[in-house]
């Protein structure tokens, strides 16, 4: 390493008299790792127990410690940022998301948090994130997005309508009149 260093300012022709220095890259060859860039590693996720510290934490700043305690564990599946089930009293957070998104652990565990007392996203639900300061969505990333299961086809104007479930009875909304079923318009499954 110190002989390409030396390389490097020998190749430098300064004059100390105010004169800019010139390269002549002919004389340099400089080793591939030199001019490599490092890209930091990416952050770690808190573990579990540093997930039950923040939790305990956001109980007693936002909640008086009025929340019921539940198991948190981390899901290498969802691709959604996290999920509470009121029967198994379980947060899931997804690794996938937050390892897109790291800084989002917190608002994710907030946000799950008030599902603890106001399961579905009504007003009640809204009110209280806009109190703690959550975000009522989580971010879209292309890499999260799961491809389509089926794709089904208007029969009239041919447009595509992809989709994770089946379709029972749906008929195209352009072609179909004020948006009511119509039967001519049904869609077709084109994919499975």
């Amino acid at each position: 390493m110190k002989k390409t260093i030396r390389k490097i300012f020998r190749a430098f022709n300064y004059d100390l008299f105010g004169q800019t220095p010139t390269i002549e890259p002919s004389h340099v060859e400089l080793p591939s790792s030199f001019l490599k860039i490092e890209t930091p590693p990416k952050a770690d996720l808190p573990s579990i127990e540093e997930l039950y510290i923040m939790f305990d934490k956001i109980n007693a700043f936002y909640f008086a410690n009025k929340l019921p305690q539940a198991k948190i564990e981390y899901s290498s599946r969802m691709t959604n940022a996290g999920s509470y089930t009121p029967a198994l009293k379980l947060i899931k957070i997804s690794k996938k998301y937050h390892q897109i998104f790291p800084d989002d652990i917190e608002d994710t565990l907030k946000h799950e948090m008030i599902h603890i007392i106001h399961f579905y996203h009504n007003a009640e639900f809204k009110k209280e994130a806009l109190r703690i300061g959550t975000s009522l969505k989580a971010k879209p990333h292309p890499a999260l997005r799961r491809k389509p299961k089926y794709l089904y086809l208007c029969p009239g104007c041919k447009k595509e309508y992809p989709r994770q479930k089946r379709l029972r009875m749906a008929s195209c909304g352009d072609c179909s009149d004020k948006g009511r079923f119509d039967n001519r318009f049904k869609l077709k499954l084109y994919k499975s």
